[in-house]
């Protein structure tokens, strides 16, 4: 599923029109990448959580000529699934 399917679904689901899902799917990705951004975790009880995790600076090695290299350290999201989400999947 795209960003576009997504609103058509939000909206025949809410009774909203595709303008006002777009906005609110706007909003809630632009609140998540703040709360992100910010070290913050942000929490949907029963569907789940995101997190920010740095990965520490490590040593790799190049796949096409084996030569190890140093991969820098860098921030991740982590998305863990609540129980809810968990539970529709089974």
């Amino acid at each position: 599923m795209n960003k576009a399917q997504l609103i058509d679904a939000m909206a025949s689901k809410a009774g909203l029109t595709k303008a006002d899902s777009k906005k609110a799917l706007d909003a809630l990705i632009d609140v998540t990448s703040g709360t992100l951004k910010s070290g913050d975790r942000l929490a949907l009880v029963g569907f789940g959580s995101f997190s920010v995790n740095e990965r520490k600076e490590r040593t790799g090695r190049n796949p096409q000529n084996g030569n190890e290299i140093v991969i820098p350290a860098k921030k991740v999201i982590k998305f863990k699934a609540g129980s809810d989400l968990m539970g529709q999947l089974q």
